[in-house]
């Protein structure tokens, strides 16, 4: 099933959003347990769909590069998209894994551009040890970096426009004119958040469930359920760990019950919730 026939399919049940895997150099094998473990290095696992938002998992072995991306304004004028902002739910973190958000100090855009250059720009950012069920909030024009040892959930605008200001000498195109357009060069307190996360652009929340519970869908708006541990049944159909759910506006209301969970010992299912606030 592809991205556009699940947003034409009228349904009054969630449905499962099918998933699209790409092959990354810093990816990795270890997709456990959200998917099967792959013969090839996977960095970035979609969920395709018609929709606003894009919903990705990320896993990394090596280090993404040091980029940067537009606001709806300049992504518009410049690329004939929209912008891309963004959040990280951490799944997944290695001893010792980090992530960048923003600047250290600020900085003018030529020195921006010479540590971009010479590679200085890693000791700019604003770095941060990390670990399973840290939020980060990424707005655009906020230059960052995802760093080795991660499984990252992403729910971000739905646009690929990235500008990169450094690659770790990788033989990949840089964008620095775009990137030094765009960045926020002031200093940044960025760190942890707790959910909900809300922003013009989605809401997001996270919700443990340990019984049934009757879901009553929005009359006007989508919701996207994304199951993060745990398994059971939704409606009607069985979901996992590592599923993405649409939720269509003005669908019937549905159960949601955990199978399997121990009250001692085992998680209960957890899962973030999803949607495009009201302007």
């Amino acid at each position: 099933m592809t991205g556009s026939s699940v947003s034409s399919v009228a349904s009054n049940q969630p449905l499962k959003l099918p998933t699209k895997f790409l092959e990354k150099v810093w990816g990795s094998e270890d997709l456990l347990p959200f998917f099967p473990t792959s013969e090839k290095k996977i960095g970035e696992v979609w969920f395709e769909a018609e929709l606003p938002l894009l919903v990705k998992f990320v896993f990394t072995t090596g280090r993404l590069s040091v980029q940067v991306h537009p606001d709806d304004s300049y992504a518009r004028a410049h690329e004939n998209s929209l912008g891309k902002t963004e959040m990280w739910y951490i799944l997944r973190a290695d001893p010792g894994a980090r992530i960048a958000l923003g600047l250290r100090e600020k900085v003018t855009r030529e020195r921006l551009r010479e540590a971009a250059t010479t590679g200085e720009i890693e000791g700019l950012l604003n770095w941060l040890d990390v670990e399973a069920g840290n939020a980060f909030f990424v707005p655009a024009g906020t230059i960052h970096a995802i760093g080795e040892g991660l499984a990252i959930l992403e729910i971000q605008q739905h646009s690929d426009v990235t500008y990169r200001l450094y690659d770790y000498g990788r033989p990949r195109e840089l964008h620095l004119d775009k990137a030094l357009d765009v960045a926020i060069t002031e200093p940044t307190n960025a760190k942890s958040v707790m959910l909900p996360i809300d922003c013009p652009y989605f809401h997001t929340e996270l919700a443990r469930v340990t019984a049934p519970i009757r879901y009553v869908p929005a009359a006007d708006r989508f919701h996207l359920l994304i199951f993060v541990s745990g398994q059971g049944v939704i409606g009607t159909e069985p979901f996992q760990e590592g599923q993405a759910w649409l939720v269509p506006a003005g669908s019937a209301p549905f159960q949601i019950a955990p199978v399997g969970y121990d009250p001692l010992g085992a998680d209960a299912v957890k899962f973030l919730r999803t949607w495009i606030p009201a302007p």
